[in-house]
């Protein structure tokens, strides 16, 4: 098997408030030539407050998620509308026009089934609620290529 470093997603616009998972390894299409992605490793994501809700204070708390394929990420995501603190990896509060880089000194390694699911919410501190916030969500990553 080949490492391909490739864009895995283009960017995600989530609105809140909501939870949405993005990724699954094996179901999800990367971006160019790659197809469907078998084992992926997690680099970073880059998060940033768009300040589409600006009148309501503009802030919001985005979270990053992992599932593993036990947990059904992106159904339950679907069904609930909130994200399993099981799962979450970071829990950031965004202002408006804010952007966060979230790095971990390991790729954090995804195989079959497993998700990537994301939420925006109401800010944990400080003013806003979150309603209308949009986040955006780029993925940076590699995986394998059969």
């Amino acid at each position: 098997m080949a490492l391909q470093r490739t864009k895995l997603l283009d960017v995600q616009n989530v609105t809140g408030i909501s939870t949405v998972g993005i990724f699954t390894v094996g179901i999800t299409d990367c971006t160019g030539p790659v197809g469907v992605a078998s084992t992926t490793y997690l680099r970073g994501m880059i998060l940033h407050n768009a300040g589409a809700s600006v009148g309501s204070g503009g802030s919001c708390t985005a979270s990053l998620y992992v599932y593993p394929k036990s947990a059904q990420g992106q159904e339950k995501a679907a069904n609930t509308g909130i994200g399993d603190t099981n799962y979450r990896l970071l829990r950031i509060n965004l202002d408006a026009n804010e952007t966060y880089f979230f790095e971990p000194v390991y790729p954090i390694t995804l195989v079959d089934r497993e998700s990537i699911v994301v939420s925006v919410r109401p800010p944990s501190s400080g003013t806003g609620s979150g309603i209308g916030s949009m986040v955006n969500f780029q993925i940076l990553g590699d995986t394998d290529v059969v």
